[in-house]
């Protein structure tokens, strides 16, 4: 019931269809339709239900992000093919993954030093940002490519120049998130990216100790 309460009214109506379509495809046997949907709907409750679990306050703007990407990437991306019918789709997703896995991954290093800077410079923690994102990136692709040797899909699409491009954006994703990080933590503003981590951050003082601390002087 928390969850339902914490949650926005997109977020409800997102799952709420995803819900139904499982549903009805499961009526009417599109077995592959009714997959899709469950999945997408197990996957978009992932980060708040790991959040409650580990005791974490996420901000509205990422669990409105998460269930958005799970949504657009699985649910309109497979089961409506919009990866075929839309050419930058699949690069759109994947720059705004690699922006999210950097973020993440910004967050968690900066968690690590308790938010203490001066342990870790911001040009540190950037640059772990930005490998996260790359890694993330990197796994994927290794997935996609597993699928595609052992199951006979087509997830790599047009093989090595999809790998190349995805990773490129990923890559400008990464920096983006990187640079996000390193403004944030020199001038404690970067944009609406940097509203994001200020808001994380705050829901999360505990966390932050050091960095808190930095901030009533």
């Amino acid at each position: 019931m928390k969850l339902i309460r914490d949650s926005s009214s997109t977020m409800l109506i997102i799952w709420a269809m995803l819900l139904g379509t499982a549903l009805v495809a499961l009526v009417l046997a599109r077995w592959s339709l009714a997959f899709v949907s469950f999945a997408t709907l197990a996957l978009s409750l992932v980060p708040p239900l790991l959040a409650a679990r580990w005791s974490l306050k996420l901000p509205l703007p990422f669990l409105l992000f998460t269930t958005l990407f799970f949504f657009a990437s699985i649910f309109l991306g497979e089961a409506f093919d919009f990866y075929e019918r839309l050419w930058w789709w699949d690069l759109a997703l994947h720059t705004s993954s690699a922006i999210g896995f950097g973020l993440t991954g910004f967050l968690f290093v900066f968690m690590l030093f308790e938010g203490d800077r001066f342990a870790a410079p911001p040009s540190a923690i950037a640059f772990i940002s930005f490998c996260v994102a790359m890694t993330v990136g990197a796994t994927w692709e290794i997935f996609e490519f597993a699928m595609d040797s052992f199951f006979g899909l087509n997830m790599q699409k047009s093989g090595l120049n999809d790998t190349m491009g995805d990773l490129i954006v990923d890559a400008i994703g990464g920096l983006i998130a990187s640079l996000t990080g390193y403004l944030y933590l020199r001038r404690d503003a970067a944009g609406p990216l940097g509203l994001g981590l200020s808001q994380f951050i705050r829901l999360n003082k505990r966390l932050y100790q050091k960095y808190k601390r930095r901030l009533k002087k």
